[in-house]
Order: structure tokens, then C-alpha cells, then sequence
């Protein structure tokens, strides 16, 4: 009788090993300083990583690999789309969190940049377009779209949360985003 329950559990590990192969997702090959995290089927998939940003080492798939759109990195890790499969790396530029000249808290890779969008004022009402500017950062209007004149301070203006327009003021802005 104890010989019988030896097959059976040995059977039962057995069964429950292939089911976690079969029900875990490709997902990691660590060698202690890259992850392969790959996209089967074209789905979406998350990858553990010890690291708080990455960097795309190697793409092994043929369809694109690039960044926040078929890849990326939140707060939950490593994640691919739409066939991407590739090598990660710890990314070396400009990690979140604290350090890098200066000292204090600082914001991830990419932050000091510009950013292009067009806030509308419809049917003369007032209007709030998000994006953080940081706590340097400016907006400036490049292109007034509207027939009604937009002024700084009375039909458009912007404040770290965002640009603003009111009076039927419509335009193309540039955040000058800087931490």
C-alpha cells in the first residue's frame, strides 16, 4: 500500500511540474545582468527584473521592439507587446529615484525634454490640457489656431499641472519640461 502511494504522489508531482511549464509564460533567461522577456502569440507579458529601469540589450524578434509602445517598464516591471522578444538590461542612463548630480529625488530617464500639444477652447469655455511641467518646466504658444486673439495670462496660461485656455483661445503649445 505505501509503494502505491509513492507512485501515485511521484505520478502527481510529474503532472503538477508539466502544468507549471505548460501555464508559466516565457518569461526570463537571467544570467544576473540581462532578462529575456519575450511576447507569445503577440500578447502581453510581464517579466520580474531587479532593476528600476531597462534598456532593450538585444531584439531577438522580428517584429519591433520600442520603447512604451510593444516595451516598457512600470512600477509592476518589465513588460512586451505585440510580438516583441528581446535581451534586457539594467539601464544605465539616469535611473529614477535618488541620486545623479544635484542629489535629492529626481524623475526617470527622458524627463528634460519638449512636448508638442494643441489645447482648444470650445465655444469660448475654459479648458485644462494635462502635463506635468515639472517643477521648472514652461509652456510657450508656437501657433495660434483660432480667429480670437490668445493672450498669456488672460486667454491662455499654464502652471505645473498643465496648460489652460479660456476665451476661445486655441493653440499649439511647447512644454519645455524640466525637473
Amino acid at each position: 500500500m505505501q509503494q502505491s502511494y509513492g507512485v501515485l504522489g511521484g505520478i502527481a508531482v510529474s503532472l503538477l511540474a508539466a502544468l507549471c511549464l505548460v501555464v508559466a509564460p516565457t518569461v526570463q533567461a537571467q544570467d544576473g545582468r540581462t532578462i529575456r522577456c519575450e511576447s507569445s502569440n503577440g500578447k502581453f507579458n510581464r517579466c520580474a527584473m531587479p532593476w528600476r529601469d531597462a534598456q532593450l540589450a538585444r531584439q531577438e524578434s522580428k517584429g519591433a521592439c520600442v520603447r512604451d509602445q510593444s516595451w516598457g517598464v512600470d512600477r509592476q516591471g518589465l513588460w512586451v507587446d505585440r510580438g516583441c522578444r528581446g535581451l534586457f538590461a539594467e539601464a544605465d542612463r539616469g535611473r529614477p529615484g535618488y541620486g545623479g548630480p544635484g542629489g535629492g529625488w529626481q524623475p526617470g530617464p527622458d524627463w528634460n525634454r519638449q512636448i508638442r500639444l494643441q489645447c482648444d477652447s470650445n465655444q469660448k469655455r475654459y479648458q485644462m490640457c494635462q502635463v506635468d511641467l515639472g517643477r521648472q518646466g514652461r509652456a510657450r504658444l508656437v501657433k495660434q489656431m483660432s480667429d480670437t486673439r490668445c493672450t498669456e495670462g488672460y486667454s491662455w496660461g499654464w502652471n505645473r499641472a498643465g496648460v489652460w485656455v479660456n476665451h476661445g483661445c486655441r493653440g499649439q503649445f511647447v512644454i519645455d519640461r524640466r525637473w
